[in-house]
C-alpha cells in the first residue's frame, strides 16, 4: 500500500484543455474566413466545446480526490474554469453565426478571430513553460498575452465604430455586435488566464 497517493498530473489536463482551445479558435477563424458550410463548421466547434467541458469536469473531479497538487488548489480550479470560459465564448460566437443565419462577413471579425487564435497559442506555450518551471518565460508570455489583449480591444472598438458608420441594417448591427462582443470577451478571459499564471509564478518563483 502507498503511504501517500500518487500525484495527479494536472499539467497533462491543462495541456489537453489548451490544445483543445487552440483547435476551437482555429476552427472559428476558418469559419469566419471561408463562410461556407457554416452548420457543419459550427457543429465541429460544438464538439470541441463539449470535449472541453469533459476535461474541465475531470480536472475538478481529480482536484476533489487528491491532497497532493503541484499548484495551489484554488489556482488549479481558477485556471481550469477560465480556460473553459474562453471555449464557451468561442462556441457562443460560432453558435450565434448559425442561429442568426448570418450570410455575409463584417469588417474586423476575422482580424479579431486571428487575435484570439494567437491568444490561445500563447496560453498553451505558457502552460508548457509553467510545467517546466521556466517562470521567467511564463512571465514573458503573460506580458505577450496582455499585449495581444490590448490589441484585440483596439480591433473590437474599430470594428464596432466602422459597423455603426457603414452598416445600414439595424438588425444586422444587433447580430454582429453580439458576435463581436463574444470574441472580445474571450480575449478578456485570456487575459484572466495570464493573471492567474502570473500569480502562480509569484508564489513559486
Amino acid at each position: 500500500m502507498r503511504l501517500f497517493p500518487k500525484e495527479i498530473d494536472f499539467f497533462e489536463l491543462f495541456d489537453k484543455a489548451s490544445r483543445n482551445l487552440i483547435n476551437a479558435s482555429r476552427s472559428l477563424l476558418e469559419l469566419l474566413e471561408k463562410f461556407t458550410d457554416i452548420e457543419n463548421r459550427v457543429e465541429s466547434i460544438h464538439r470541441l466545446e463539449k470535449e472541453g467541458d469533459l476535461i474541465t469536469h475531470e480536472t475538478i473531479r481529480r482536484l476533489n480526490k487528491t491532497f497532493l497538487t503541484p499548484l495551489d488548489r484554488e489556482d488549479i480550479h481558477a485556471l481550469a474554469c477560465r480556460l473553459d470560459d474562453i471555449l464557451d465564448l468561442i462556441w457562443a460566437a460560432a453558435d450565434r453565426i448559425n442561429l442568426f443565419k448570418i450570410e455575409s462577413q463584417i469588417d474586423g471579425a476575422v482580424e479579431l478571430a486571428k487575435s484570439l487564435k494567437e491568444h490561445t497559442e500563447v496560453i498553451h506555450r505558457a502552460i508548457q513553460e509553467l510545467k517546466k518551471k521556466r517562470y521567467s518565460m511564463v512571465q514573458d508570455l503573460c506580458i505577450e498575452i496582455n499585449r495581444l489583449e490590448n490589441e484585440a480591444d483596439r480591433i473590437f472598438r474599430d470594428a464596432i465604430g466602422r459597423m455603426f458608420e457603414n452598416e445600414k441594417d439595424p438588425i444586422n448591427i444587433i447580430k454582429w455586435k453580439e458576435i463581436l462582443e463574444h470574441l472580445e470577451n474571450a480575449t478578456d478571459r485570456c487575459e484572466d488566464v495570464a493573471n492567474i499564471l502570473e500569480g502562480i509564478v509569484l508564489k513559486h518563483a
